[in-house]
């Protein structure tokens, strides 16, 4: 498959500060691609280089297989139509009103009549859940309300490509997941090519198609976020694991990388002692109704009730990790399947009875949880065991918290 984007050696150099030193990265088509890195490498200007704010030096950028140097002036100015980019803070505009700041790029780089730029201002407020406030000022928003009110704005010229920059600098968890919801679910409801710029590990791993590492002015990984937990290359095992914490922020669970070692740990035991363990993954079936009803950050805040719940009635022995957006996986040490099976019902019982504030404040929502579960294998790897758990989920050990 042909790059929608493609970097060859491009270089960059401010005075005696070289910031880009012949990166190569290609940015697939229709997909989430996150750029990762300390601080201070470069992130931010190799984002400015996709859609032209800052010249390269030296190699080469290609769209859609051409050379941007090469191209003509029209041609380039065809192809900046195509971008979009959403800033680190927002940048709305608080004398304008939120109606005022959506239509600005409109006004700004189209001739379309008034009555056209209003028909689709307000088709897009209406397709991101935000009638009803054309006349509010951002100063009258929440930070998450400002986040979609940007992102409106930035599919508002209905973009092939959005850049953004850092999109959830100073949010707290809760929020902070409400807009990577929100930048998936409208990645694939409109079908963009999406580039992040983030620091969040390993939140941004949960909505990106391919991972891209940059370090000392070069790309020293790119792939998917199976493969940048696998690789073995000494300085992304080192950054990865450096902003890993023990805990999820949003969730209070294990990240995965916590689950996979421990998988590792049981799976040597059973090599040992013949020891059983199961692997669970409970899926989170109806998320999207607590986001129809009340919005993202509601959605994220029911999902870390739920995960909390989940995890006082587990044993102490017993661990869980977040596995995605609405996935969770439990590994359960010396336990068949026939064990699990027990456990679930159980975990299903409890969680009936448990006060989960955040999902109560809903009336009339049940919240639908599905189990399947996979009997550890000798050797059999972590992925082929969360995919037959994925395959084995099963309507009798679906539950519902009401």
């Amino acid at each position: 498959m042909t790059a929608l984007i493609r970097f060859e050696n491009v270089c960059k150099s401010y005075g005696d500060n070289t910031v880009l030193q012949g990166v190569n990265l290609e940015i697939p088509r229709g997909q989430i691609t996150s750029v990762i890195g300390k601080s201070g490498e470069g992130k931010s200007v190799l984002l400015k280089h996709i859609i032209g704010l800052i010249e390269k030096d030296s190699g080469e950028i290609y769209f859609e297989g051409k050379a941007v140097s090469r191209m003509k002036k029209a041609d380039k100015k065809a192809m900046k139509k195509k971008f979009s980019y959403m800033f680190q803070e927002t940048a709305l505009f608080d004398s304008m009103t939120v109606f005022e700041n959506i239509a600005l790029p409109l006004n700004e780089k189209t001739s379309l009549p008034r009555h056209k730029i209003r028909d689709r201002v307000l088709d897009k407020m209406e397709q991101l859940d935000l009638q009803g406030i054309e006349a509010e000022y951002p100063s009258q928003l929440s930070g998450g309300m400002k986040k979609r009110v940007a992102l409106a704005r930035s599919l508002v010229t209905e973009p092939e490509i959005i850049l953004f920059d850092e999109p959830t600098t100073g949010l707290d968890p809760v929020r902070k997941n409400a807009v990577h919801s929100m930048i998936s679910d409208y990645q694939k409801k409109f079908g963009f090519t999406g580039v992040v710029v983030s620091h969040e590990i390993p939140d941004i791993f949960y909505i990106s198609q391919q991972i891209a590492m940059l370090h000392e002015g070069r790309i020293v990984f790119s792939g998917s976020h199976t493969e940048i937990r696998q690789t073995r290359n000494p300085i992304v095992m080192d950054f990865v694991r450096g902003l890993e914490t023990s805990h999820d922020s949003l969730t209070g669970l294990s990240p995965i990388a916590q689950g996979e070692r421990r998988y590792q740990e049981e799976m040597a035991r059973m090599r040992r002692h013949k020891s059983a363990f199961t692997v669970v993954l409970l899926t989170l079936e109806n998320l999207y109704e607590i986001k129809r009803m009340a919005g993202y950050e509601a959605e994220q805040g029911a999902l870390s009730s739920f995960s909390n719940a989940v995890r006082r009635h587990l044993r102490i022995t017993d661990i869980c990790s977040r596995l995605g957006m609405n996935k969770i996986m439990l590994l359960l040490p010396r336990t068949d399947t026939e064990g699990a099976k027990n456990l679930c019902m159980n975990l299903a019982e409890n969680l009936k009875q448990d006060s989960l504030l955040h999902i109560r404040a809903y009336p009339g929502f049940c919240f639908s949880v599905s189990a399947g579960m996979a009997e550890a294998e000798q050797d059999k790897p972590i992925e082929q065991m969360i995919r037959e758990a994925e395959i084995s989920k099963n309507v009798f050990y679906e539950f519902k918290v009401c």
